[in-house]
């Protein structure tokens, strides 16, 4: 069964096609990766699944009925404009958005909650005193109070440091496991790469990347090196049967040209330096991003 359906669903803005003829499905009970560039139509897509945005044409199924406003009081949703009450005290917001889902104080719920994401010693304390990242956490337990069975979050880890990010990452796997279908947005490809059981890119409007990482990876085959030497970049430059190098500092990931031999790669790259790690793989979620929707995509657009 699939909580969330798209069929053919298209949204104008004036002369601006923000979301193109667009068709998904999302499983209940997965973790669901939304990706594209900016101003590619991902907000643009929650905002129509969440009702805020109607579409101009086209179908949106919630938990298998169309009738989506009987079926939002099952879903939380997490805007990337995050908004707090930052004069109410961090319980009272709780209580507030219980009371909203539920109609009712649920006090373990929130202790539980505030425990789990650490912020027990800040209950009392309002809004307006928390940093950013507290904030954030604060407006994640607030969208998922009630534990909806449709979690929608918009960039949820931006702006949190690695210890942040960690303790927010596991409580979303521990919704995901109580049942919960999660849909997030995410500029990062290795937490897209980690976390989700499908992935999804939009890019100008239309859909081009769906289906699970191996799946995606499959469609490229098995064209990319990643390498690690003494010399770094400087030995790589001007070999043969290299089509493009992504220059990550200490690693650097070749895309080979088609027919090229990989082990007459690594015997001219062995000649001019010591090669400390050398492994054939496929493109990463990152590269395949920047295939799409980066300036070499543009280069070609315009040939």
């Amino acid at each position: 069964m699939y909580s969330i359906e798209l069929q053919d669903v298209t949204k104008t803005f004036d002369k601006h096609v923000a979301v193109d003829n667009l068709s998904l499905a999302v499983p209940e009970g997965s973790i669901y990766g939304f990706i594209g560039p900016n101003g590619a139509g991902k907000t643009t897509t929650i905002r129509m699944i969440m009702n805020i945005l109607y579409p101009d044409r086209g179908k949106i199924k919630l938990l298998g009925s169309e009738h989506l406003g009987t079926r939002l009081d099952r879903v939380g949703y997490l805007p990337e404009e995050r908004g707090l009450y930052k004069k109410m005290k961090v319980r009272e917001i709780l209580h507030f958005h219980a009371e909203l889902k539920k109609g009712k104080n649920i006090n373990r719920e929130i202790s539980f909650w505030l425990d789990k994401l650490d912020l027990s010693d800040w209950a009392n304390k309002k809004v307006e005193t928390l940093s950013k990242g507290m904030s954030q956490k604060l407006q994640f337990i607030a969208t998922i109070i009630d534990r909806p069975e449709i979690i929608i979050l918009d960039e949820p880890f931006s702006g949190l440091d690695p210890v942040n990010a960690d303790i927010l990452r596991i409580a979303i796997l521990e919704l995901q496991s109580s049942g919960a279908t999660i849909i997030f947005s995410t500029h990062d490809m290795n937490v897209a790469e980690k976390m989700c059981d499908y992935i999804f890119m939009i890019f100008k409007g239309k859909k081009v990347l769906d289906g699970t990482l191996a799946s995606i990876q499959d469609k490229y085959g098995t064209d990319t090196i990643r390498i690690q030497t003494e010399n770094g970049i400087s030995v790589l430059k001007g070999l043969s049967g290299i089509e493009k190098i992504n220059d990550f500092g200490q690693m650097q990931e070749i895309r080979i040209s088609p027919g090229t031999d990989t082990q007459e790669i690594l015997a001219n790259i062995m000649g001019k330096t010591r090669v400390i790690k050398f492994e054939i793989t496929k493109p990463s979620l990152n590269d395949i991003f920047i295939r799409i929707a980066g300036p070499e995509a543009r280069e070609e657009e315009n040939a």
